[in-house]
């Protein structure tokens, strides 16, 4: 069994999940709109925002949606994504691509577990930590 992140938008889920599939070289992007989905109430009816979306990482799936049309909510607030990397340039090229409008929280760069590790808040808001590869303990 295994978990996998499902992130919360407030409009901006189509752009955040199609820069995250670029990113990552996803090529399986699924958006899925509340206006898609049969009888749904006049609001959702009516809307274009994203009821679910879905990309696939090495085996791991990232979903997400927006919140439901007149909900309010708190996009990833307390929750960061955990991404491994095969090595330190590629740990530093995504780094430096989810940190491009978003805000560094930790540098990338070599720590006692991990020759790298950064973490981050992309421009959608979700927090990110790149990490890998790992040293020998």
């Amino acid at each position: 069994m295994s978990f996998d992140p499902y992130l919360h938008f407030q409009g901006n889920c189509a752009e955040a999940m199609a820069w995250y599939a670029e990113v990552f070289g996803a090529t399986d992007l699924v958006l899925m709109r509340y206006n898609q989905a049969p009888d749904m109430p006049p609001a959702m009816a009516g809307s274009d925002k994203v009821m679910h979306a879905a990309l696939t990482v090495n085996g791991r799936v990232l979903m997400a949606s927006d919140y439901p049309p007149g909900m309010p909510g708190e996009t990833q607030k307390a929750v960061s994504l955990s991404h491994a990397v095969p090595s330190v340039a590629a740990g530093q090229a995504i780094y430096d691509r989810l940190a491009q409008g978003g805000e560094a929280i930790m540098p990338f760069g070599e720590t006692f577990w991990a020759e790298g590790f950064g973490m981050l808040r992309d421009r959608f808001g979700t927090h990110w930590m790149i990490n890998g590869p790992q040293k020998p303990m």
